[in-house]
């Protein structure tokens, strides 16, 4: 359970961070994904658990970059439909 927070406490300042900056290239993004890929006992995870973990990994990753993207013309924070139909549309442009 331990793991599981500070995990989550992570990909926060790690999303925090990726809002303040430029959305990294799709190769930054799967390098620091890559980093990241440990199981509980350190060792870097293979095969499927990998590839599981991978997709994850980057789709929170686009899904943070989008999220500090998805204002209106005025600056507002966008909300509802709008914003659903903005960050389907920026997810899927970051793959």
């Amino acid at each position: 359970m331990k793991r599981v927070i500070a995990l989550l406490a992570g990909c926060v300042l790690s999303f925090s961070a990726l809002a303040q900056a430029p959305a990294p290239a799709a190769s930054d993004s799967g390098a620091s994904c890559e980093a990241k890929a440990m199981d509980k006992n350190g060792k870097a995870l293979a095969g499927a658990a990998k590839k599981s973990f991978m997709k994850k990994c980057e789709h929170e990753m686009a899904a943070a970059s989008c999220e500090g993207k998805a204002m209106d013309k005025n600056g507002k924070p966008l909300a509802g439909a709008a914003k659903k139909s903005f960050m389907k549309k920026c997810e899927m442009s970051a793959k």
